[in-house]
Formats: structure tokens, sequence, C-alpha cells
């Protein structure tokens, strides 16, 4: 499916920059061009891990001692 997004992706950014360089540039094609690169951000940022959870889980107990202590 990534595979599948990126050139999706990369088609919808030259058309929004290409309609941009127009004299008067339609505002429909550069919405449509936004809302499909948000949308293939989108799934392309929900394969990726959330280092969040990991991070409270790799910290010592000297390191959380000092971070309660700085509140």
């Amino acid at each position: 499916m990534k595979k599948l997004i990126l050139p999706v992706m990369l088609v919808a950014i030259v058309v929004g920059l290409y309609e941009q360089t127009k004299a008067k540039p339609n505002i429909f094609i550069l919405i449509i061009a936004i809302v499909i690169f948000m949308y293939g951000m989108m799934r392309l940022s929900a394969k990726t891990l959330h280092n969040q959870n990991h991070s409270i889980e790799d910290k010592t107990i000297e390191e959380e001692d000092d971070a309660n202590e700085g509140r």
C-alpha cells in the first residue's frame, strides 16, 4: 500500500505546485491536491512507531526521580 500512496502524493504535490504558478489558479484543484497530500501523510504516519511509550518504559528510576524533582 505504501508503494501506491507515495506516487499519488507526489502527483498531488506536482499538480498543486503547477496550479499555483498559473496567473489564475483554480482553487478547487489546489484544495483537492492538499487533501490528497494530507490523507497520504496521515496514512504514512499511522504506520510509524510512537517513541513516547518506549521512552517512558526505558527510563531508569534515577531519571524518573530527577524528572519528579523538577516539578
